[in-house]
C-alpha cells in the first residue's frame, strides 16, 4: 500500500524491475544512479524523481543517502482531487517524461519523508489518514518547487486520468473508445474532448501513444518475441503490430531494441 525504502553507500537493483505501485526517489545526499524506462538519470542532493506505475525502473547505485516512497494507486487516490494531485504538473506521467526536479526547500522535503517513516514503524491510531496527508504535503512542494522553477501550471482531469488508468490494465482487449467511455460513465465525445485539452491528441491516438509506450517496455525488458508482445497488446495479428510499431517510431520492433540496448 505505501513503504518507504532507504539506500546509503550502495550498488542498487541487480537488474530493472517493474512496480506497479508509484514510486517517489529523493536524493538525500550525494547523487544516484537511477534507470527509468530507456533513460538514466543522476539525481543530486535536493533533487527528486517521480516514476508511475507500470514503468520499468533499477536503481544503479547510491553514493550518499537515497529515500524511496512508494504507494497504490487505491492507497492514495480516494477522490477525484487525490488522483488530480498525483499527475499535476505532469508528475508520475503515463507518458514516460521523467524528469528531475531540484525542491525547493529540501530539509522540509527530508523532515517529511522521515515523519512519513515514523508513522509506517509506529501504526499509531489513525496513521494512514495522517500518512496520506504527509504524502500530499510532499506533492505539494514538488509542484511549487515546479513552477518556482519556471515550469508553467498543468491541471489534469481526473476523468482523463481514469481513462489512462484503465486502458493501462486493458491492452490485452484491445477496447474501442466506446468501451472505455462505457466503462467510466461517460461518453466518447467527452474522452476526445479531455484527451485533446490535455495531449492536443483524440482518445484514440492516446491510446496508440500508451500501447507504444508499453510495447517499448516490453522490448527492453521482458524476455517475450515479437508476437507475444503483439498478443499481449491485443494486436491478433504480429505483423499489423510491427507496422504500427514502425509507424509510430520510425524502427521495427527489433531495430527499436538493437538500437536501445546498443
Amino acid at each position: 500500500m505505501i513503504e518507504i525504502k532507504k539506500y546509503s553507500d550502495q550498488a542498487g537493483h541487480s537488474e530493472p524491475r517493474r512496480v506497479i505501485k508509484y514510486t517517489l526517489f529523493w536524493c538525500n545526499s550525494g547523487t544516484s544512479e537511477i534507470l527509468i524506462d530507456e533513460n538514466i538519470f543522476i539525481l543530486k542532493a535536493g533533487q527528486t524523481v517521480t516514476i508511475t506505475s507500470g514503468q520499468f525502473h533499477q536503481l544503479i547505485n547510491v553514493q550518499g543517502e537515497l529515500t524511496a516512497l512508494e504507494f497504490t494507486l487505491d492507497f492514495f487516490s480516494k477522490s477525484d482531487s487525490d488522483i488530480e494531485l498525483i499527475f499535476h504538473n505532469g508528475l508520475f506521467c503515463h507518458f514516460g517524461m521523467n524528469e528531475m526536479i531540484t525542491v525547493s526547500r529540501p530539509t522540509f522535503f527530508t523532515e517529511t519523508l522521515s515523519l512519513i517513516e515514523n508513522e509506517l514503524q509506529e501504526k499509531s491510531y489513525q496513521y494512514l489518514i495522517s500518512t496520506h496527508s504527509l504524502v500530499e504535503l510532499l506533492l505539494i512542494e514538488i509542484n511549487r518547487s515546479k513552477i518556482a522553477n519556471g515550469d508553467e501550471i498543468w491541471k489534469p482531469d481526473a476523468l482523463f486520468l481514469k481513462f489512462l488508468e484503465s486502458v493501462r490494465t486493458h491492452f490485452a482487449d484491445n477496447y474501442p473508445v466506446s468501451h472505455f467511455a462505457d466503462m467510466l460513465g461517460t461518453t466518447e465525445a467527452k474522452l476526445n474532448e479531455v484527451s485533446k485539452l490535455h495531449t492536443n491528441k483524440t482518445a484514440m491516438n492516446v491510446i496508440y501513444s500508451l500501447i507504444v509506450s508499453e510495447a517499448k517496455r516490453l522490448l527492453l525488458y521482458e524476455k517475450l518475441s515479437v508476437k507475444e508482445i503483439a498478443y499481449q497488446l491485443g494486436f491478433n495479428d504480429p505483423f499489423y503490430f510491427s507496422n504500427f510499431f514502425k509507424k509510430h517510431t520510425s524502427l521495427s520492433p527489433k531495430d527499436y531494441q538493437k538500437t536501445v540496448k546498443n
